[in-house]
């Protein structure tokens, strides 16, 4: 089975392959020829994966799937959230920026709990039917005082995932890879998809 993955982040691309294995192949959207920004304008993770797929069916019709992450700390009212990877503003995805201004925002708050959330939405058709699914996954855990670690991409080095004394840029790719949010919610949508 061919399914577009509705990404040009080669991280995400890389870390999914990885997941899913030889199972499935998964194609980016530079192999499938599409280079638009496309649109993440819903309020929710769930909406902007959604809007993703759809756009990718709308345009190509090819079986896609799509996913949102957001990081959910308490202290904060669940922000960045859906803002996540423009929590600092401007164009682009600067992780510096966005983790210097969340570790502002939280200042010498106790309360460092927080929690990474991943929803994949997947556009599968399926004889001559269109379906539509939603698979989550979250990791909890704490915002640490510094940054630690030097894999990983995003977040990756202020996230500290529960039961564990590392960040997950400490951790590692294969680590993180396990029992991250992402790995969550791709486990999810493999069973899903090895089994129909």
């Amino acid at each position: 089975m061919k399914i577009v993955f509705a990404t040009n982040n080669a991280h995400k691309l890389d870390e999914i392959r990885k997941i899913i294995g030889e199972k499935i192949q998964i194609v980016s959207l530079s192999d499938i020829g599409c280079h638009d920004d496309i649109p993440e304008t819903a309020g929710t993770l769930e909406g902007n994966a959604m809007q993703k797929a759809q756009y990718i069916w709308q345009h190509y019709h090819l079986s896609c799937f799509a996913d949102d992450t957001g990081l959910e700390v308490e202290a904060l009212g669940g922000a960045p959230g859906v803002l996540s990877a423009r929590y600092a503003g401007g164009e682009g995805h600067d992780s510096e920026a966005n983790m210097a201004k969340l570790l502002k925002e939280l200042g010498k708050n106790t309360n460092r709990n927080a929690r990474f959330r991943t929803v994949v939405a997947l556009l599968l058709k399926d004889g001559g039917e269109l379906k539509q699914m939603l698979f989550e996954g979250i990791v909890n855990g704490t915002i640490t005082h510094e940054r630690r670690g030097t894999e990983g991409f995003g977040y990756d080095p202020i996230f500290q995932p529960e039961g564990y004394d590392s960040t997950f840029a400490q951790l590692g790719n294969d680590v993180k890879n396990k029992i991250s949010h992402r790995a969550k919610a791709v486990e999810k949508l493999a069973e899903y998809l090895t089994n129909i």
